[in-house]
């Protein structure tokens, strides 16, 4: 899993598996969010639109938690 962030753009992508030669579809879930699939349903990714709004706690910060270590990432557009 990746999540990228383009703050010039106020974009973010949440990857949950590599894209393979298979045709995907975007489904449109929302005027914020798109959800990249395969055929065979295999959800590829998350596309949040607006996305400082959507990910970031009071402090306009995104908290990601893994393996027990915690990273703060600033998401200003």
């Amino acid at each position: 899993m990746k999540l990228n962030y383009d703050p010039q753009y106020n974009v973010a992508y949440l990857r949950l598996h590599e894209k393979t030669e298979q045709v995907t579809t975007t489904i449109k879930v929302s005027d914020e969010m798109n959800i990249d699939i395969a055929p065979d349903g295999t959800v590829y990714g998350i596309e949040l639109l607006n996305a400082n709004e959507q990910l970031a706690d009071d402090h306009a910060t995104l908290i990601v938690e893994s393996q027990g270590r915690r990273r703060e990432i600033p998401l200003t557009a």
